[in-house]
């Protein structure tokens, strides 16, 4: 069995680290830093919501050339007007100003983290692909985990300029980490066009935007429900995170063993069942019951996901894959913090939670009936130029 371990995986994967906890640094505090600035809450909401629109614009061009051209000047670049954009923070005095600096940051967003999740699938070996996916994607959840409570602490104990520093400085190191990984990469053959979408990988993403709709509601209103019935929801968090930690590497290696199918299917039953019992949740008890419930499911079933929507791409294809994959991933969170935030304040959060439960039961109906069918065993073409 080829080896899984490289040199490369590992700088690869402890680069993300520090380049999603640069990322969720800005998550509770920017909210904090905009409120500074002067700004209304509905300019709260327009600063997540242009870099949400920058990334999303700019994905499917970006898996595109990285198909034509390869991962490493799109990953480097990428990297570096991410840094810059982290160092600009610092110089955002008003709002229309931070509003443009949230466009940049968040094209360097996408152009980043679509060339490292294409440049991962490559190096990874294909035979353990779902346990490369499953531990690289502890990355992001230690990242989760980590990048909030360091956010919250540097601004509350020292100043945003040292917690812009700070983010500037891990994103650094992520470009320093992944500076001098050889990326294999089999180049596409020119015809003219440029596709934007991989149609093959369609029931897949499907699939995964209907999970992150759902996804959205728990980022967005779990917090301000958790306050609703006096639990702290940092430990529904921390909690999550940690079972995301213990179940993402046994998936994986399942899912290799026995197909993403076997992984899939039964974690979106899971994750639903996670959705139904937060809505009916009314202490600390069944709080963190669904935490560890909903990071068993959702935490199996999404870098699973990935893993299929790659096997089921040509080889030549692998940018424009992750990039309709994480499009797919940005949009349903996106949607699902904006259309679910109307059924919360309207009908309450145990309903905001059971509809939640009920996209992901679609997710599962969408995945059975189409995207099951599609998956079957792929020879993958070796891959023999590096850039």
């Amino acid at each position: 069995m080829e080896r899984l371990w490289t040199g490369a995986f590992i700088r690869m994967t402890v680069g993300m680290l520090f380049l999603f906890t640069s990322f969720y640094v800005l998550l509770p505090t920017l909210p904090l830093f905009v409120k500074q600035l002067g700004g209304s809450t509905a300019q709260v909401g327009l600063t997540t919501g242009t870099f949400m629109l920058a990334a999303v614009a700019l994905r499917p061009v970006t898996g595109g050339l990285l198909d034509r051209f390869g991962r490493r000047p799109f990953l480097m670049w990428g990297l570096a007007l991410f840094v810059l954009a982290m160092c600009l923070y610092n110089w955002a005095g008003a709002i229309l100003v931070l509003l443009g600096l949230r466009i940049l940051h968040g094209m360097s967003w996408a152009v980043s983290t679509t060339a490292i999740f294409t440049a991962i699938t490559d190096i990874i070996p294909p035979a353990r692909r779902g346990e490369g996916m499953g531990w690289f994607s502890t990355a992001m959840t230690l990242a989760m985990a980590v990048g909030p409570l360091l956010g919250i602490w540097l601004k509350d104990s020292l100043s945003y300029h040292a917690l812009f520093l700070c983010a500037a400085c891990l994103s650094a190191a992520a470009l320093l980490l992944m500076l001098g990984v050889r990326m294999p990469f089999a180049p596409q053959v020119r015809t003219g066009k440029m596709e934007l979408f991989e149609p093959s990988v369609l029931p897949i993403a499907a699939a995964v935007f209907l999970i992150n709709i759902a996804y959205g509601s728990i980022t967005a209103f779990v917090p301000l429900f958790a306050g609703s019935i006096k639990v702290n929801s940092g430990t529904f968090f921390l909690v999550y995170a940690a079972t995301l930690l213990l179940s993402r590497p046994v998936a994986g290696k399942l899912s290799d063993k026995r197909g993403e199918a076997f992984v899939i299917v039964p974690s979106l039953v899971i994750t639903a069942s996670a959705l139904v019992l937060l809505g009916f949740s009314t202490g600390l008890f069944g709080m963190l019951s669904a935490a560890v419930l909903y990071g068993i499911g959702f935490g199996a079933a999404q870098p699973a996901l990935q893993a299929a929507a790659i096997r089921l791409a040509r080889p030549e294809r692998k940018g424009v894959a992750n990039a309709s994959f994480l499009t797919a991933t940005d949009l349903g969170i996106g949607m699902g913090a904006i259309l679910l935030g109307g059924v919360s304040q309207y009908a309450g959060y145990p309903t905001l939670f059971i509809i939640s439960a009920v996209l992901v039961a679609c997710s599962l109906l969408v995945f059975i009936l189409l995207g099951k069918r599609s998956l079957g065993r792929k020879e993958t073409q070796p891959l023999v130029q590096y850039k």
